[in-house]
């Protein structure tokens, strides 16, 4: 009976080590981008495989003329440097809409629209012991349309996230 209970025990004991073990497959939190983006963005990653996963942000602006909300969504290879430290590259697409309103001198301008570009992004991240997730990325961001914005701007962002 003493030989089954340890058995048991063991058993159980290398498990639950072996789950500890295992690091989280996702990462919430938000990035904080520069001015050529959006702003800030609520930021997910799924982790697909060892060195590759998915990036969906959800990026807004709200000021005295223009409302925006844009949709990203980046594919990225990953490579670990040393320990928690790693790099990033990857490539993606991003969809939004905008509405631009203003009173200049009694009269109203207004329009709006939608847009679309093309992403990618190469950046730095560290992971530390406890489930948290700090990154420095560069984001070359290239405008399909001219209604919003038109060529090749660069976002620089920082984000924090929280790993489950």
């Amino acid at each position: 009976m003493k030989k089954v209970l340890l058995s048991t025990a063991l058993v159980l004991g290398l498990t639950a080590s072996a789950f500890a073990q295992s690091s989280p497959k996702n990462a919430i939190g938000l990035r904080f981008g520069g001015n050529s983006g959006l702003g800030t963005e609520i930021s997910y990653q799924r982790q697909l495989a060892k060195n590759n996963r998915l990036e969906i942000d959800l990026g807004w602006r709200d000021n005295n003329h223009v409302d925006a909300v844009k949709v990203t969504g980046l594919y990225q290879w990953v490579w670990n440097i040393e320990n928690g430290f790693n790099w990033y590259a990857g490539a993606g697409a991003a969809v939004g809409t905008w509405n631009y309103s203003e009173t200049i001198k009694g009269h109203r301008y207004s329009d709006s629209g939608s847009f679309g570009l093309l992403t990618g992004t190469v950046g730095l991240e560290y992971n530390f012991d406890f489930p948290l997730q700090i990154s420095l990325d560069l984001r070359p961001e290239l405008y399909l349309n001219d209604s919003y914005r038109d060529g090749l701007y660069a976002d620089l962002g920082l984000s924090v996230r929280y790993r489950f």
